[in-house]
């Protein structure tokens, strides 16, 4: 496993070790000591997600509130997205900075996205998997999020707002100057 890119204070942008031969390739997705090993985290994860999505499906920008907060492994299993995360931390430097990278089968790069991160994802190809790990469980009381045309931060789609598939709970989300952080 190797550090990709580092863009923000303990996030990172990594590739896992692939092995190609004649049949294919193989790749441990996730391996404990490697990723330690990588980014120095002594991490542990407790529950994997799994979501499939269609072209132009955008998921996000959701978080998880104290004391629930979640870190986040991102993996795209099938297709390609363009992943997205946002620094809410007050008092970063790099609050409401944003970054984007395209996660896909064919560069199997992941994103580490710390806790105090806002995180979502548009599906690139007619079908996208994508699977995340988090270290700490869903709590439907801490579900927190805003909305990806909030004028604070620099959020750039490829695709027209009009094709863009949101839930009805995403297109309701409000702006950061509107949530208690």
């Amino acid at each position: 496993m190797k550090i990709i890119d580092r863009p923000f204070e303990g996030s990172f942008l990594l590739q896992p070790d692939i092995y190609t031969d004649k049949r294919g390739f193989f790749s441990e997705i996730f391996n404990l000591n490697k990723f330690r090993e990588a980014t120095g985290l002594n991490i542990r994860f407790v529950q994997d997600n799994l979501a499939g999505s269609f072209k132009n499906v955008f998921r996000g920008m959701h978080f998880q509130r104290q004391p629930y907060e979640q870190a986040k492994l991102i993996t795209c299993l099938q297709g390609k997205i363009l992943d997205i995360i946002v620094d809410l931390r007050p008092g970063s430097p790099t609050f409401k900075k944003t970054f984007q990278v395209e996660l896909s089968v064919e560069n199997r790069y992941q994103l580490f996205v710390p806790k105090g991160f806002a995180h979502g994802y548009l599906a690139l190809t007619d079908r996208v998997l994508v699977m995340y790990k988090t270290d700490e469980f869903y709590h439907p009381e801490a579900d927190g999020g805003f909305h990806y045309q909030d004028p604070s931060v620099d959020i750039r789609l490829p695709v027209d707002d009009q094709v863009l598939i949101l839930s009805g709970k995403d297109q309701a989300l409000p702006f950061i100057v509107d949530l208690d952080l």
